[in-house]
């Protein structure tokens, strides 16, 4: 088995930010993903993104070999159908798009798309929720599963925008495989020199997102702990502080699990916004910590 000393150092490599998001989706990345990147070894086998979400860290870094899974079954249906045919990802947007020419018009046909997917999960319905719901709050009901994110107060993109994030999201994410898998069977894909980077459902405020309710830290934990021990590195995003640093969310991790620590900004908080009914939040940013198992 490969290992790697406390010491090494890492090839430099600069990602450049990727501004142009394929979904838009609570708590991701996209605006900080490169820093993200730029703090990854540069010498990894293949990436791997078990929390994918909108993808923004695996997009940004554009990697010549990843995996990209998630627990969300019609989002990896999105993220495959991008794989094999961006054409259809466009057409199921356009199809859904192309009823929304005023404000009530809109929320008509978000309505009629979130009952459609209620009724039947599919990636089609989640793909024009997730870029017209507000904020990109994804988010289900406990008592029956249903999506019941109101409509965003904002515009959906037009077709023809939104075919050339397409087309760019398939370019820079054509070294990637997708899988609907839970994080633990996703981890047990990764190998020596590999690098995982996660980002999951923050414990201390995300509960009511997709995939947070049954999701326990310490069964990841866990895992990142035998990554590590087989020579895969890790990256984990998790909550650091909150309302401009006033809050601190405290976790305890293994002694000598966790090599390296930065803080990450990633503003103020939109889920915070969509609880407190549209709020102007000037004391609710949010600074991530971001851990590596190795030294960089």
């Amino acid at each position: 088995m490969t290992t790697y000393p406390e010491t090494e150092t890492l090839p430099i490599h600069m990602v450049q930010p990727l501004k142009k998001q394929l979904l838009k989706w609570i708590g991701n990345k996209q605006r900080m993903a490169h820093e993200i990147a730029n703090l990854l070894p540069g010498d990894m086998r293949t990436y791997h993104e078990p929390f994918l979400g909108s993808g923004a860290v695996l997009g940004t870094l554009a990697p010549e070999r990843a995996f990209g899974s998630d627990a969300l079954a019609p989002l990896m249906e999105i993220w495959s159908m991008l794989s094999s045919d961006t054409g259809t990802v466009v057409e199921w947007y356009r199809e859904r798009r192309q009823h929304v020419v005023d404000v009530d018009s809109k929320k008509e046909t978000y309505d009629r798309v979130k009952a459609s997917y209620n009724a039947n999960p599919n990636g089609a319905d989640l793909l024009f929720l997730s870029r017209t719901c507000y904020g990109g709050v994804v988010r289900f009901r406990r008592r029956d599963g249903h999506m019941s994110t109101p409509c965003g107060a904002h515009t959906p993109m037009p077709v023809e925008k939104f075919a050339k994030h397409v087309e760019l999201w398939h370019e820079r994410t054509k070294g990637a495989a997708f899988r609907n898998l839970d994080f633990r069977e996703a981890f047990q894909e990764a190998q020596a020199g590999d690098v995982i980077y996660c980002d999951p459902p923050y414990t201390d405020t995300q509960t009511i997102l997709y995939g947070a309710q049954g999701f326990v830290l310490e069964d990841l934990i866990s895992e990142i702990d035998k990554a590590k021990s087989r020579g895969v590195r890790v990256a984990l995003s998790i909550d650091g502080t909150k309302r401009s640093g006033l809050y601190e969310v405290v976790h305890h991790f293994p002694d000598g699990l966790f090599e390296t620590e930065a803080a990450v900004t990633v503003g103020r908080s939109m889920l915070r916004r969509f609880q407190m009914v549209g709020q102007s939040l000037e004391d609710e940013v949010v600074h991530d910590r971001l851990l590596l198992t190795y030294a960089a």
